[in-house]
């Protein structure tokens, strides 16, 4: 849920990156983080490991703009994907108000996709939050790799609720900034209903 300064007039919106390991997640944020002004964005914070993985999170503040009299910020964050890590993808997706679910294309990476998608509806279903009522876009990554499973069954298995999805390639920062800015026009949206 975004957190609102009044003092400030600042509001604060939470998008979490979401998907299995080594989908796709950091890469995708260093390079929203390169097509973004210097001006309104702040320092990208990596807390990863020797070999690159993400520990804890990735994390990058960005300031949108102004509605009404209050400036919009946005902080980006991304979950580790590994299985010991659960309890830190629990914590960082609390008051979330936007998700990227970052499906790794591989066909021999389909179930877990499956298994990474139950895993944050479970965490918002104890948060008391449904999948379905969270502004969310589907990326689905890595589709230059010559095993990349084809596009038709992804969406069936991963998008039943026929959001906007988006083929990805994070390397190349292909297809990267347009799921960005769909899921910041969706958390936007979001925001308006709730007569800021």
């Amino acid at each position: 849920m975004a957190f609102i300064n009044e003092k400030n007039k600042e509001i604060n919106c939470k998008i979490v990156y979401y998907g299995p390991p080594r989908c796709g997640k950091s890469t995708s944020l260093k390079q929203i983080c390169s097509e973004i002004k210097k001006d309104t964005k702040g320092e990208l914070i990596s807390l990863t490991s020797d070999d690159d993985k993400t520990l804890y999170f990735d994390f990058i503040p960005i300031t949108l703009g102004k509605l009404k009299d209050f400036t919009i910020r946005l902080h980006l964050y991304t979950v580790p994907g590994e299985v010991a890590y659960e309890a830190n993808r629990k914590i960082i997706s609390k008051g979330v108000d936007g998700v990227v679910f970052v499906a790794d294309s591989q066909i021999e990476k389909v179930e877990l996709n499956l298994s990474s998608m139950r895993e944050l509806k479970d965490i918002l279903k104890h948060e008391g939050v449904d999948f379905i009522d969270v502004p969310h876009v589907i990326q689905y990554n890595k589709r230059d790799l010559p095993n990349a499973a084809p596009l038709l069954e992804l969406r069936k298995l991963l998008n039943k609720h026929a959001v906007p999805d988006f083929e990805t390639v994070a390397t190349k920062g292909s297809g990267v900034f347009d799921a960005f800015q769909s899921i910041s026009s969706k958390v936007l949206m979001d925001l308006k209903k709730v007569n800021v």
